[in-house]
């Protein structure tokens, strides 16, 4: 357990979070017990929306089609609306190297092996999982990779449900196979009651994904209304093959929202166009699922 460790301002953010969930969760019964289901093709592929809210599924699958429309290399994206049971997916189980992306599963890992030893995280491991969060530290996450073992980070995966993540080989972590679904749940798993993380250790790494660097600060967040409380962690990693990839998943909570997003994408021809493919589509999805009247930020 790792209440000694969360801080107080992690608390008070979960906390509204929850009471906003709740508010939200009423919202969401009373919409439309139909969901509506639409799609748009963009690559030779479909992106597919579904919502209760009218109208929402539609705008949504065409915005993102055009958004995605002519950019260099492979994407995929997939994202989820709590209060209005909205879902969108587009080449969702596509597998691409998680660069590190594969941190907050690392994290994870490591805080469910803490609640199964009963025992809260080391002053040691405080310090690694922050670094390695909020500014991406490679050193950090290989140490505590090492820590966790290839058993550890499978039991978590198994137990999360991410059914299609492969850990990489022989430590490199940033070869992790990852599908845009399996990011998905995993961000679902980080803002709601389950039996793999309590609620302080998901208040612990959302804390900690709430304290990304500035200059880590692009990706999904791109758009996000002012009144959200961002989540985020991005990856970044340049091959040989399939150019670089570049990757950025958030949870956005409070202010009566309480949705995530992920985009992944390779083939760019450079980090900057991995981001601007990123950020192109975030924020017309931050701008469908915001109401007009919440000022957006840029």
């Amino acid at each position: 357990m790792l209440g000694t460790h969360i801080p107080r301002r992690a608390r008070r953010g979960l906390a509204k979070a929850l009471v906003a969930g709740t508010t939200l969760a009423a919202l969401a019964t009373a919409a439309p017990a139909e969901a509506s289901t639409s799609s748009a093709t963009v690559g030779g592929a479909q992106v597919t929306c579904t919502s209760r809210l009218p109208g929402l599924a539609g705008r949504l699958s065409k915005d993102i089609a055009d958004a995605l429309h002519g950019r260099q290399g492979a994407s995929a994206l997939a994202l989820y609306d709590r209060p209005t049971a909205t879902s969108c997916t587009y080449k969702a189980d596509a597998t691409f190297d998680s660069a590190s992306v594969v941190k907050v599963t690392v994290l994870g890992a490591l805080l469910r092996l803490a609640m199964e030893e009963h025992r809260s995280l080391t002053p040691h491991e405080v310090d690694l999982t922050t670094a390695m969060i909020t500014k991406s530290d490679n050193d950090a996450t290989s140490a505590l990779w090492r820590q966790i073992g290839p058993k550890g980070i499978q039991h978590f995966l198994t137990l999360a449900g991410m059914r299609d993540t492969v850990a990489g080989p022989k430590g490199y972590w940033g070869r992790t196979q990852i599908t845009a679904s399996d990011e998905l749940k995993l961000l679902r798993l980080l803002t709601s009651d389950n039996s793999v993380l309590d609620r302080n250790t998901r208040a612990y790494a959302l804390g900690l994904m709430n304290r990304v660097v500035p200059d880590q600060r692009w990706g999904v967040s791109a758009g996000a209304p002012g009144s959200a409380t961002v989540h985020l962690k991005n990856g970044w990693l340049p091959r040989a093959t399939k150019g670089w990839r570049v990757h950025s998943i958030g949870a956005f909570t409070g202010g009566g929202h309480e949705y995530g997003i992920v985009v992944l994408s390779h083939g760019n021809r450079s980090m900057h166009d991995g981001i601007a493919t990123i950020e192109g589509a975030a924020r017309i999805i931050n701008r469908d699922l915001t109401p007009p009247t919440v000022p957006t930020a840029s």
